[in-house]
C-alpha cells in the first residue's frame, strides 16, 4: 500500500488491467496540453512510454495526443482535482482523478467517502511528500544491479526495494523525475513507471487495526478505485 494503494485479489487486478488503457489516454491527453511532441514534452513522453509498455495502439495513443493538443474536433479537456479525506480508522487517502465534468465528480466523491471522511483542500496533503515516483526493474542481464548506487547515480532521493514483483521503487523530486528516469538505464534498470505522487510522512500501521478494520479500509479504497475518473489513489498505511 503506502505511496500508491494497489487492488488486491485475481477479480480486483483483472479489472484494473482493463482500466489501464482508459487512464493512460485521459493522462497522454491532458500531457498532450503541453505540446504534441514528446521530444520537447517529458511529461508526454512518459506518458507515451507508458502506453507503449502496455502495448497501446498506435492509433490510440496518436488520437489521445490530437484529442489533448487540440487537433480535430474531438478535442477534449480533463481537468486534475485532488479529493483529500480520511478512510475508515482515519486512514489518510488523497484521491487524484481527471474529470471533463467537476459537477459530476465531485457529488460522486462525497458519496463514496461516506464510509470515511472527505476534507477540504489542504486537510491531508500536509501529511504527504509530493515527490517523483518511479517504479523499475533490474535490465536483463543486469541481474546484479545495484538499486541504492544506482539511485544514488541516478540522482534520486531514496529508493524502497520491491516486496513481490521485483521492481524498485526510486523515489525523486519532483522536479528531477524526468532526469532520473532517463538515467536508470545507464545504472541497469528498465523503468516501468514514472509519475509524479505522494508518499505519507506518518502512515498508519496495518498491524495496529483488526482484521476486521482493514476489510473495511480495503472495502472502501476498492470503491474509490473503481471509480472511472480516478487516476491514482495515494493512501497513509503502511506495507
Amino acid at each position: 500500500m503506502g505511496a500508491q494503494w494497489k487492488a488486491k485479489g485475481k477479480a480486483q487486478v483483472a479489472d484494473a488491467k482493463g482500466k489501464l488503457f482508459g487512464k493512460l489516454v485521459k493522462e497522454i491527453i491532458v500531457a498532450a496540453r503541453g505540446g504534441a511532441d514528446p521530444a520537447g514534452n517529458s511529461r508526454l513522453r512518459l506518458a507515451v512510454e507508458q502506453a507503449r509498455k502496455a502495448s497501446m495502439p498506435k492509433d490510440t495513443l496518436e488520437r489521445a495526443i490530437k484529442k489533448g493538443s487540440g487537433v480535430g474536433a474531438d478535442a477534449v479537456d480533463y481537468q486534475r482535482v485532488i479529493y483529500e479525506g480520511f478512510g475508515p480508522h482515519q486512514v489518510p487517502v488523497m484521491v487524484e482523478c481527471l474529470t471533463d465534468n467537476v459537477n459530476r465528480t465531485a457529488p460522486e466523491m462525497r458519496v463514496l467517502f461516506r464510509k470515511g471522511q472527505l476534507g477540504t483542500s489542504g486537510s491531508v496533503s500536509w501529511d504527504f511528500n509530493h515527490v517523483g515516483l518511479i517504479e523499475a526493474e533490474p535490465t536483463p542481464g543486469h541481474a546484479g544491479a545495484d538499486a541504492e548506487v544506482a539511485a544514488i547515480e541516478a540522482g534520486a532521493q531514496d529508493f524502497e526495494p520491491g516486496e513481490q514483483d521485483g521492481a524498485t521503487l526510486f523515489i525523486t523530486d519532483p522536479a528531477d523525475l524526468d532526469v532520473v528516469s532517463r538515467a536508470l538505464p545507464a545504472q541497469g534498470f528498465t523503468v516501468l513507471s514514472a509519475k509524479l505522487g505522494y508518499q505519507p510522512k506518518n502512515p498508519v500501521d496495518p498491524a495496529n487495526l483488526s482484521a476486521e478494520a482493514l476489510e473495511e479500509v480495503e472495502t472502501f479504497l476498492a470503491a474509490i478505485d473503481a471509480h472511472d475518473d480516478v487516476q491514482e489513489m495515494f493512501v497513509g498505511l503502511k506495507g
